[in-house]
């Protein structure tokens, strides 16, 4: 069993009471292990998919997340094919009771403020259904590298990630967003039967320190709430001083901010490692006095050529049309690119998302730190562009390509792949060609001469 500070068991049995004993009996019980499915990859339009995924980890639905479920640790669902083709992501069951409660809807704009490493935007980017606008944001550098990774992982279209301070981003996107998830960095009372470190690094005073931190943060995220919009706010801490108390400090200090509601999910009540959430609406009233959204520096971050010249962006897109036309299959590949306005970065072509009714476009980003500025479509060579990853892991199982390489899950060439090994191919043709894992995109390869050319990321090898 975790050994509990002293001050910790104090401070849970003042606040539980009678509850305390089972509360704290709790940690000796083995961690939850969950997972939430991707609808872009397991939906309706493939009837039979969910149940065969429901029969090979043993899942076990989470009664408060729709796409979420349980598994047993032995099932180790991290090192099949399909975690890498971005069919699911892995966490923790009570943490997904935080978007269910924010509900984004497709079409919205929405932040994501503290979002390493991914599991809360990659949900919210679920809801959105590739519609709309998600801007993740994570102020720590690495952490912010691992949630873009994630992003990139579950095929998302429509998302930003930017590593930003919270005023820094306030000053930016005032009134902004119609929904805003804050998961702020807490004690981790939470974490203490996954992570023994969380123990060592507990104490009274850092309960004080974070409370202090997160009241900031929630201010800034006010900032950037449109009238009518709603924030999460949660945390994996049990302590009343991050939770309700916060709660109700955020409210004191920004007028027309309500409480709509509050959730916690306890593990000696719960199966889960505990999450507390708020809910907030910010009314018409209480934005009395803020400027409407309108970009804090103006002109476009595209290089112009010179009149009767082609704009590099220009001339990448049309590389990347003539690549997809010799790609996709000739009745249409099932994909298509959203509303958006290429971006090039270096030699990488990007496609950045834009929302209905939303101004976002290329000049929000001037001064800010952006890892990944939407959907990462290629590399451009000299006349020609090689298919980006994220660009596989995007597409639908139903797409449709002129080369496609399917592997069994339980077979060993997919294995041979995701360490980065060419394959034998018997397939008639040369080109690029879409290698998938039971129907599941999970990457590029290049067939010349029956020899299928492994373009898996050398950083993501096995």
């Amino acid at each position: 069993m975790t050994t509990l500070p002293s001050s910790y068991i104090e401070q849970m049995r003042k606040q539980l009471g009678g509850e305390a004993e089972a509360f704290l009996a709790s940690y000796g019980q083995p961690r939850t292990q969950g997972l939430r499915i991707n609808p872009r990859k397991i939906n309706d339009s493939d009837p039979g998919a969910l149940p065969k995924l429901q029969r090979l980890f043993a899942l076990e639905p989470v009664p408060w997340c729709p796409t979420g479920f349980y598994y047993e640790e032995d099932a180790r669902p991290g090192r099949h094919p399909y975690h890498a083709a971005g069919v699911y992501y892995i966490q923790e069951p009570s943490a997904m009771s935080a978007v269910e409660l924010l509900d984004p809807q497709p079409g919205e704009i929405v932040l994501d403020l503290a979002a390493a490493p991914g599991g809360k935007s990659t949900h919210i980017a679920g809801k959105l259904a590739g519609q709309g606008l998600l801007i993740s944001n994570e102020i720590h550098p690495a952490r912010a590298k691992i949630l873009a990774e994630n992003i990139e992982r579950m095929g998302i279209p429509n998302a930003v990630v930017v590593s930003s301070n919270p005023p820094q981003l306030a000053a930016r996107f005032p009134r902004f967003f119609d929904r805003i998830m804050v998961d702020a960095p807490c004690s981790g009372e939470g974490m203490f039967r996954k992570d023994p470190d969380a123990v060592g690094e507990w104490s009274p005073a850092h309960v004080e320190m974070c409370a202090a931190r997160q009241l900031d943060i929630l201010q800034d995220a006010v900032r950037m709430l449109k009238p009518g919009g709603r924030l999460a706010y949660s945390t994996c801490t049990f302590n009343e001083q991050e939770n309700e108390l916060t709660a109700d400090a955020i409210v004191k200090l920004c007028p027309g901010l309500e409480l709509e509601r509050t959730e916690r999910i306890w593990p000696h009540l719960h199966r889960g490692e505990g999450h507390f959430v708020a809910v907030f609406r910010l009314t018409e009233a209480g934005a009395g006095g803020d400027e409407a959204a309108a970009p804090a520096v103006r002109g476009r971050t595209a290089a112009r050529g010179k009149r009767g010249t082609v704009r590099p962006e220009e001339e990448a897109v049309r590389l990347y049309e003539r690549w997809a036309a010799e790609t996709w299959a000739p009745e249409g590949s099932g994909f298509r690119l959203p509303s958006g306005e290429p971006l090039l970065f270096g030699e990488q072509l990007y496609w950045l998302p834009q929302a209905d009714g939303c101004p976002f476009d290329s000049s929000w980003l001037q001064g800010l730190k952006v890892l990944r500025p939407g959907l990462h479509l290629a590399e451009v060579k000299k006349n020609r562009v090689e298919p980006a990853h994220a660009l596989a892991l995007s597409l639908p199982p139903a797409a449709k390509v002129r080369l496609q390489a399917d592997l069994s899950s339980e077979g060993e060439e997919v294995q041979r792949y995701l360490r980065g090994e060419a394959l034998q191919s018997g397939a008639p043709g040369s080109g690029w060609t879409l290698v998938t894992v039971d129907g599941y995109p999970i990457g590029w390869g290049k067939l010349s001469g029956g020899l299928l050319k492994n373009h898996y990321p050398k950083g993501l090898r096995r």
